[in-house]
């Protein structure tokens, strides 16, 4: 569903933005910038700092990157590394399948690195943690 919308959106000559591509992917319903996910989830989801699949990964403003960012965890590969789908990161796409690993002191994904293309890790980035999906009952 979040690719078909990507579609739609580029064949009306859109741009595509992470937080819309995250919130369809993830069904984790939160508006505003990638930067404030991480105060808006506060009383609507959990949050924390192990990474699950379906989860959004919140990252922190910085000066290269002033919204934030979110990405949606599509799979753990070890206790410090994962997998994400998101959009914008490549501006207008949509990146799939990239990896992510924890570079944080504490082992707690406060700071990581995106795989910038196959194979080679960029910059190091802050990040809030992890919002959770609602499990349905």
């Amino acid at each position: 569903m979040a690719l078909q919308e990507v579609s739609k959106k580029h064949a009306r000559g859109h741009r595509v933005w992470c937080v819309p591509y995250a919130r369809n992917l993830s069904g984790i319903e939160i508006r505003g910038n990638a930067k404030d996910w991480w105060g808006k989830a506060r009383n609507m989801f959990e949050r924390g700092n192990e990474p699950v699949v379906g989860a959004v990964m919140s990252f922190r403003a910085t000066r290269g990157m002033p919204l934030g960012h979110v990405a949606v965890v599509s799979n753990v590969v070890s206790e410090r590394e994962v997998i994400i789908n998101h959009a914008n990161w490549h501006r207008n796409k949509v990146s799939l399948k990239m990896g992510v690993k924890d570079v944080s002191k504490n082992n707690d994904w406060t700071l990581v690195r995106v795989e910038s293309q196959p194979g080679r890790y960029g910059s190091h980035y802050p990040v809030n943690g992890f919002i959770y999906p609602k499990v349905s009952e």
